[in-house]
């Protein structure tokens, strides 16, 4: 008899369980990793957001390691960083610092990267960085004031939202959408295919 297989999300990302559930992807839990996101000195954008995706699968990991009704999971974890050349624009929680970010990003490109990280039922891991290019329009200051005033950027890399008002700042585009919002899904079902998860099969008949 088959394994019932199990994704455990390593995320507490409103937006990336909305993403898995619009390809038909139900977590069978959730485990949100409490991990220091603090960028090492001159590390790369791409290469913060595959280890920031690697640190909280390993933690999900450790977390079930002894809890028989777990340990046959799939794990996946991911983390998005937003970046103008490899300046980091971390995640955004008060008004200057979002304000800051906002004027940066103003008329002109930048980079997000998410790294995603699987964990197979055997141990195994399979990574990935997705990029993706978005450039935004010119700002006028009454537009920045007021999507601070919105508070949609709180918590948010780049101070942005891009499901939300900030899509309609995207001039360009180049790349995975979903990538921006958080989880890029071609990617993500691609690698749990690869791994012999069946993500067809709670897709709704018509």
């Amino acid at each position: 008899m088959a394994l019932e297989q199990k994704l455990i999300l390593a995320s507490g990302s409103p937006r990336r369980l909305d993403l898995l559930n619009q390809a038909g992807i139900a977590p069978a839990r959730l485990m949100p990793m409490d991990i220091d996101e603090t960028p090492k000195k001159s590390e790369h954008p791409r290469s913060l957001a595959r280890r920031l995706s690697t640190e909280k699968a390993e933690a999900a990991l450790g977390a079930i390691r002894n809890d028989p009704a777990w340990r046959h999971s799939y794990i996946l974890s991911a983390d998005t960083v937003v970046a103008v050349g490899r300046r980091i624009l971390e995640k955004t929680e008060y008004t200057e610092q979002a304000s800051s970010a906002l004027h940066l990003l103003s008329g002109r490109g930048h980079w997000v990267y998410t790294g995603i990280c699987l964990i197979t039922p055997g141990g195994q891991f399979r990574q990935k960085v997705v990029q993706t290019k978005v450039r935004f329009k010119r700002l006028s200051t009454r537009e920045i004031e007021n999507y601070i005033a919105s508070g949609q950027w709180r918590g948010k890399a780049g101070a942005y939202a891009i499901q939300g008002i900030a899509g309609s700042f995207v001039q360009k585009l180049v790349g995975s959408y979903t990538n921006v919002v958080g989880l890029p899904l071609f990617e993500v079902t691609g690698l749990l295919t690869g791994e012999g998860f069946d993500v067809a099969t709670a897709w709704p008949e018509g």
